[in-house]
């Protein structure tokens, strides 16, 4: 199977020749078009990387312009239909992506993940409880376990990435953002389990301000597809709050506080019926991202 592999790439003078050293020395059934994209580095990848001729091309944004940004790049800049991506960090087993494209192509999958639950996986653990929330929330969302939400390592179809354009950020968050539109939107997808090493160098991950944008992420991927789980999360809490409230009040205070319960409880119905308004609303939308109405 004939596929483009991306690297997107910023400030990793480090590791960068070390990975395309890598990637060009993989015994490739047949050799992939690997594409880097140096996202505004203070020194210029290709001044860095010492290459064959025609082994590697090199696209570079004048700027720094995030994760998402040079991946859509070097998406819109492949030959190839089918797009593997990988990080230039170091810490994603390249070696393993000869087996995620035949995966990939002998269950005819829209996106396989490389998931990061092998016997060695070096996520550091101020990024655990973060990530275990996040990940908390993206299930609930999409009423199914998922075993990594935000992977670097893939395998996807261009043109589904190209549909959900849109949707995708130029941050961080762009594989959170394709993994939860395409598993809410009916693509088939799959996780192959990959071990995940420590990087070389500095992350450019900050981790409670985009934590904090990845749960905003998440909350706005559901409302736009699944707003009825959302409202009726929160009526259900609201609801729960009332009784806490209603028995604390009595039994405590000495005194029911019936009408701020009442306010709490009609703030719930309301609630409810915000969510199930804004479902109707939803499904009677034309939905241009979902797989059955591609063309």
């Amino acid at each position: 199977m004939s596929f483009s592999l991306i690297v997107p790439a910023y400030n990793e003078e480090e590791n960068i020749g070390k990975t395309i050293s890598q990637l060009i020395k993989i015994p490739w059934e047949e050799f992939p078009e690997i594409i880097v994209v140096d996202d505004g580095s203070d020194k210029k990848i290709g001044d860095i990387v010492k290459i064959e001729k025609g082994k590697v091309k090199i696209f570079r944004h004048e700027n720094n312009r995030g994760y998402g940004a040079a991946l859509k790049t070097g998406i819109k800049k492949a030959q190839y239909k089918n797009i593997v991506i990988t990080d230039a960090d170091g810490s994603y087993p390249n070696e393993q992506i000869p087996n995620l494209v035949e995966r990939f192509e002998e269950n005819d999958l829209d996106m396989l993940v490389g998931s990061r639950v092998g016997k060695k996986v070096a996520i550091p653990l101020i990024r655990r409880p973060a990530k275990w929330i996040l990940n908390c929330l993206a299930n609930f969302v999409v009423g199914e376990r998922i075993p990594d939400l935000n992977s670097g390592l893939r395998v996807f179809r261009q043109e589904v990435a190209m549909r959900l354009f849109n949707l995708l950020p130029d941050g961080f968050s762009f594989t959170t953002t394709l993994t939860l539109a395409m598993l809410i939107n009916g693509y088939a997808l799959d996780f192959f389990p990959i071990n995940y090493f420590r990087r070389i160098g500095r992350s450019k991950i900050r981790p409670i301000r985009d934590t904090l944008n990845f749960v905003q992420l998440v909350l706005n991927i559901a409302l736009y597809f699944a707003p009825r789980k959302v409202f009726l999360l929160i009526s259900v809490l609201l609801l729960g709050l009332a009784v806490v409230w209603a028995l604390f009040t009595k039994f405590v205070l000495g005194q029911l506080a019936d009408v701020s319960t009442i306010v709490i409880i009609m703030t719930a119905i309301q609630m409810a019926g915000v969510g199930l308004l804004a479902e109707l609303i939803v499904q009677r939308t034309p939905n241009n991202y979902r797989k059955d109405n591609i063309k």
